[in-house]
């Protein structure tokens, strides 16, 4: 009997190891983010163990990675009617709940999961923290107070945990907080390449090659089947080296799940070999064969190789019909900017295209692109002389820089100058410029021109303090701003000759134009006209009135020889 029984429980353990096995393999599909094959295992999981909670979160995670939370969140309702305290499920509905918008409620699921796990299980707390990295919605300080609570910050042994605080750190933004918890991940195990890769990631929103680059490279050394690195090293070659660009997408699909996406990447290749007949045969060839299950990217790779061979008719068709046929959330910021650029090859639609520079620049994170992205807005709307659009852009620049310079401050007045917005303008010059750079001259002299143009007939005096101001600094350098000078000293002998009345100070501003420009003959006329005695006034001549009965005799004339 008791042999019986220890050969029982001795199947029991067996079996127990090959189910967590089962249930790790599927994991670690999910890890490399080979999907497909992490939903086929745990499936089965699920299908013969309706129960097995580790597969059912795992399997709703994979499901909300393939784009398919409605699924996810059929799983995890279905799971609950009869696990309801069970933590992990927990974490699955909130995590759903977030993505619906609902933080209030997911909250509220993730604190109820915590405490029923007793803060003891990191398994439980790196979920809550996947959850919120994961939704939009998240708040990634949330994830970083949860897992410094349960150990991440001090004594957590688990990498995972220092993964996903790199995530939260990584969405605040903070990117070196986000590089220092992947390096903790990489000490607690050096064959995470997820760490590596996600380091990486930093650096590529920050274009910076130098680091990136090489960060890619460690990853696929550190795991050469960690897929998502050699990827990225496609993605990075491919506008750049096509031989080095189908190498790392061999290596890619040789340790990725199969999926159709491989066939439009190798498609693709042809564009990238400036092969656009090529590529526009072997689309058009797909959405043919898939009809409307072909991946709408088809669409625009047709609409990029139209655009290449000049054919921008054909290009914007194709173009407009991957934007109908694309999900909301598949589009990148590029397939926004492609559109406002074709858009603009067709009068009419400028309004378009400048709200399609707006879309990319929202939807992109990365610092650097996104002021790339605002920059090529500002000079569009430049080019196409809609003034008020580009001084929108050029301020969106000024205030999202962390270190805006004076260029930037100056064209951002600049434009609002030219778009007549001379308020703005005003308050950019007058009000930040000359102060930020008080030993710089164009915050003094645009303050200036923008007070004038807020005053065409000087009838206000707007812009006599600040001609005032522009002069007391351009004395210090005269010789380099006379020009300038003569403007100013110019503008207050009109207004106090014209407008004040004030002769005096009219004659003054009128010398300080001589002492620069001695022969400058307007000055020295109207100093002249502003100085001459008034002619002095004869009375008139008082008639005498004639006296009744007599006659006035007329004047002789005055002959020439008189």
């Amino acid at each position: 009997m008791k042999k019986i029984l220890f050969m029982v429980l001795l199947g029991f353990v067996g079996g127990a190891s090959l189910y967590a096995q089962n249930v790790d393999q599927g994991k670690r599909f999910f890890y490399y983010q080979r999907y497909n094959s992490a939903k086929d295992v745990l499936e089965k999981l699920v299908a013969s163990n309706p129960n097995n909670l580790d597969a059912v979160y795992w399997l709703g995670q994979t499901e909300i990675e393939m784009k398919d939370s409605a699924a996810a969140k059929d799983l995890y309702q279905k799971t609950f009617a009869n696990n309801g305290s069970a933590p992990l499920i927990l974490v699955g509905i909130g995590h759903i709940e977030l993505k619906e918008g609902k933080k209030n409620d997911a909250t509220q699921r993730f604190e109820t999961a915590i405490s029923l796990s007793k803060n003891k299980d990191i398994n439980v707390v790196n979920a809550v923290a996947r959850a919120i990295v994961d939704a939009a919605g998240g708040d990634p300080q949330y994830a970083i107070q949860k897992l410094n609570a349960s150990g991440a910050g001090k004594d957590n042994k688990n990498a995972e945990s220092y993964v996903l605080m790199g995530d939260a750190y990584f969405k605040v933004p903070d990117g070196g907080a986000a590089v220092t918890a992947y390096q903790k991940a990489l000490q607690l195990d050096p064959k995470m390449a997820a760490a590596k890769y996600e380091t990486a990631r930093v650096y590529l929103t920050q274009g910076n090659a130098e680091y990136f680059l090489p960060a890619f490279e460690e990853a696929t050394q550190i795991d050469p089947n960690y897929a998502p690195a050699f990827y990225q090293l496609y993605y990075y070659w491919y506008n750049r080296d096509i031989n080095k660009a189908k190498a790392y997408l061999d290596k890619y699909q040789a340790v990725a799940d199969k999926k159709p996406s491989d066939d439009y990447d190798r498609i693709s290749i042809l564009y990238a070999a400036k092969d656009y007949q090529g590529a526009i045969n072997a689309a058009k060839a797909k959405i043919t064969e898939l009809g409307d299950k072909a991946d709408p990217r088809y669409y625009k790779l047709t609409a990029y190789s139209y655009d290449e061979s000049g054919d921008s008719t054909n290009a914007k068709t194709y173009l407009d019909q991957y934007f109908t046929k694309q999900t909301q959330d598949a589009f990148v910021p590029l397939d926004y900017v492609f559109r406002a650029k074709l858009l603009s090859k067709f009068p009419g639609n400028e309004t378009d295209a400048l709200q399609s520079f707006q879309k990319a620049v929202d939807l992109d994170t990365a610092m650097k692109s996104k002021m790339d992205l605002m920059a090529d807005a500002a000079a569009f709307a430049g080019k196409i002389g809609n003034r008020t659009e580009q001084a929108n852009w050029l301020g969106q620049i000024y205030r999202t820089k962390k270190d805006p310079t004076n260029r930037d401050l100056y064209d951002w007045g600049y434009a609002n100058y030219q778009a007549k917005n001379y308020q703005t303008a005003d308050s950019i010059f007058c009000g930040i410029y000359s102060q930020k750079y008080p030993s710089e001259l164009f915050g003094y002299l645009w303050c200036a021109r923008s007070a004038a143009a807020q005053d065409t007939t000087m009838e206000k005096g707007l812009a006599v303090e600040p001609y005032k101001r522009l002069i007391v600094f351009a004395d210090t350098a005269r010789d380099k701003y006379k020009a300038t000078l003569l403007s100013a000293h110019s503008y207050l002998a009109g207004y106090y000759a014209n407008v004040a009345k004030q002769k005096d100070s009219a004659v003054a501003s009128l010398q300080k134009i001589l002492e620069l420009d001695p022969d400058n003959k307007d000055a020295q006329a109207y100093i002249l006209a502003l100085t001459k005695p008034a002619p002095k006034q004869t009375a008139p001549a008082t008639k005498t009135p004639a006296t009744k009965g007599t006659t006035t005799k007329p004047a002789a004339r005055r002959t020439g020889n008189g």
